[in-house]
């Protein structure tokens, strides 16, 4: 989606990891995801090209950005820089984020697409 309007039950899952689900509205400069993720989730760690930019609206994580491991409650803000390991660990309800990548995840094609529909409660 380059220009225009879409839905969250019309917006294709795609499965990132076990237990990590994000819906993605793709623009020619950035990514815009919202994430959910499982109760007691890994997300392992990981470095991409693309800056991550993040918000958590729901649930607890704990996130790590380089050496800096840190415990994050919903209204807490993170910004990865491109290149950087990271790594976070959900809690005991989850968590539902919403995150912009710049530029755009290209590499997220080849991801497993779900079945669209409303959010999980």
């Amino acid at each position: 989606m380059t220009g225009g309007f879409d839905h969250w039950d019309e917006i294709v899952p795609l499965r990132i990891w076990d237990g990590v689900v994000a819906r993605a509205v793709h623009g020619n400069e950035a990514t815009l995801a919202a994430i959910e993720l499982e109760p007691n989730c890994t997300v392992p760690e990981h470095s991409h090209a693309n800056e991550q930019t993040g918000i958590l609206l729901r649930g607890s994580v704990t996130f790590r950005i380089g050496d800096e491991r840190k415990e994050l409650t919903p209204g807490a803000a993170w910004v990865v820089p491109a290149h950087v390991p990271h790594d976070v660990v959900t809690g005991p309800d989850g968590a539902f984020i919403v995150e912009l990548f710049a530029p755009p995840r290209a590499d997220w094609a080849g991801l497993e697409r779900l079945e669209p529909g409303p959010p999980r409660q």
